[in-house]
């Protein structure tokens, strides 16, 4: 179970199963989850109305422990490139140790 928080923008979703949703597949497969459009993404949980694409990143310690997953949307379809998530998953790395 994924459990929101920090959190910046309207109120969204406050657990999400490993089983739902973009965040609960980052989490499940360990893998990065681009999202041109949520719309075609089966499962996707509209925690935003306005939500058009998502990009999310696993986020692990140290050992391969899952942290959790760094989430971020935007209100236009197809707003974000492999290159964003690469670019975000170097950051990721330097905070938080491992990012895959």
């Amino acid at each position: 179970m994924l459990k929101i928080g920090p959190y910046q923008g309207g109120h969204g979703c406050l657990v999400i199963p490993f089983s739902r949703g973009v965040c609960g597949k980052a989490a499940r497969t360990r893998q990065v989850q681009l999202v041109p459009d949520v719309e075609t993404f089966d499962g996707h949980i509209a925690c935003a109305s306005t939500t058009r694409s998502e990009l999310v990143l696993p986020v692990f310690g140290a050992g391969g422990q899952l942290l959790g997953v760094f989430d971020i949307d935007s209100n236009k379809a197809d707003a974000f490139t492999q290159e964003d998530a690469h670019e975000l998953a170097k950051i990721l790395e330097e905070v938080f140790l491992t990012v895959k």
